[in-house]
């Protein structure tokens, strides 16, 4: 499930750049590039993602031009959801996951659980709008203290969420609790670009572009202004390897997407 670059350790997305990832373990004192106290992390970014809940699916739309669409796609052909399955996706407020998992397997039960009140009701909107009312449970709860049984989970999914938690590994943790022997973890997230004419382009396009489209479209250049920021702060595709099965998960890999602009990371629970 890897390409050609996932054998090796991914470069630093901005190569020299002041702000590299932080050590493992220590994301919860970086608010983005700003050090904050860990005990308040969880708390800006929840403000965050309750600022751009209304506009965050056309904002994916318009900072990615739809490709976040394939990657989706892509992401949830590698779960390969079954019908009688229980599924559960974290930092899945809007659905864009959850309707997918749906779809490939309908007599599924699928789970969203998400920090963010407005998130969840952005979702539960589109399910409204969709005619879906039963077929996807909505929960609010944290991705470090999931409000769900162990060993009660088939798999595990989360998009664009784990950089966004304040301890990473407590939640790859819970993660692994969840799920059952010879459970799931799928994780899609914006990572470190490894081909060098491309990283370079991409921090140009994110970091001057980015938040301003924030300001034109969704009103809050701010709050994307932390999303480019956190994206460089989190860990390389090997590094997020290495803490996978650090926390207890076994054969991790990971799939680059785009160059490295986004990679799936994948393995199993034993």
């Amino acid at each position: 499930m890897t390409d050609d670059s996932s054998s090796r350790p991914a470069d630093s997305a901005r190569g020299s750049a002041p702000h590299p990832p932080p050590p493992p373990g220590q994301e919860g004192r970086y608010f983005g590039f700003r050090e904050v106290d860990p005990a308040e992390k969880s708390h800006l970014v929840h403000d965050v993602f309750t600022n751009v809940a209304a506009k965050y699916d056309l904002m994916n739309d318009v900072m990615s031009a739809g490709i976040h669409r394939l990657w989706k796609d892509s992401f949830v052909s590698m779960v390969r959801p079954r019908d009688g399955e229980t599924l559960l996706d974290v930092a899945g407020g809007t659905g864009d996951i959850a309707f997918r998992l749906r779809s490939a397997a309908p007599a599924a039960r699928v789970m969203v659980c998400d920090l963010t009140e407005g998130m969840v009701r952005v979702g539960r909107d589109r399910a409204l709008d969709r005619g879906d009312l039963h077929g996807v449970e909505w929960t609010v709860g944290n991705a470090e203290k999931l409000p769900f049984r162990s060993r009660s989970v088939d798999a595990y999914t989360i998009a664009f969420g784990l950089r966004n938690v304040t301890d990473i590994d407590a939640a790859l943790k819970e993660a692994r609790r969840v799920l059952k022997p010879g459970g799931r973890l799928f994780i899609l997230e914006f990572s470190h670009v490894v081909i060098p004419l491309m990283r370079e382009a991409y921090d140009a396009y994110s970091f001057n572009l980015l938040p301003t489209l924030g300001q034109l479209v969704a009103g809050d250049r701010d709050s994307y202004q932390y999303l480019v920021e956190s994206i460089r702060r989190f860990p390389e595709q090997q590094a997020l390897c290495q803490r996978i099965e650090a926390a207890g998960l076994a054969r991790a890999r990971y799939r680059n997407l785009t160059g490295g602009i986004a990679a799936i990371h994948s393995a199993w629970r034993v």
